[in-house]
């Protein structure tokens, strides 16, 4: 099945932080099939493959919070249906983990802000939290 997917992940990098080490937290989270592009300030990272989503579609399996990632996806649909928004905890980022932050001030250096366009967005956020209600 093939499928248009626009995957924006960003950060910006503040003066007491190095571009290293956020670029580090961004891949982290969604390094396979992406792109990094380290710009004056903060770092982004894009990528068409829904693949790069995997990793975090693992770890809202695996720390059991599909349920709350599907609500802040659904909460956060923008653009006619097209886009869905949701933050992660730069800080848990930089160990691979994918904290999510309902609000900017929950990583006190800033958020990662994942941006995700899909014809198909319903489909995609139900793939990212199959099981969510234990039934599937």
């Amino acid at each position: 099945m093939s499928e248009e997917i626009d995957i924006v992940a960003e950060a910006e990098v503040k003066h007491s932080e190095s571009q290293a080490k956020v670029a580090n937290a961004l891949t982290n989270l969604f390094g396979k099939y992406s792109e990094l592009h380290l710009e004056d300030g903060r770092v982004v990272l894009t990528s068409s493959n829904r693949e790069t989503l995997q990793l975090l579609k693992d770890q809202f399996r695996d720390r059991r919070i599909r349920a709350a990632a599907r609500r802040l996806l659904l909460s956060s649909v923008q653009d006619g249906g097209m886009q869905a928004v949701i933050l992660f905890n730069k800080q848990a980022a930089t160990v691979g983990i994918a904290a999510l932050c309902d609000d900017p001030s929950e990583s006190p250096l800033g958020p990662i802000v994942l941006r995700i366009r899909s014809q198909n967005l319903a489909a995609l956020i139900d793939w990212l939290t199959k099981g969510y209600d234990s039934t599937s």
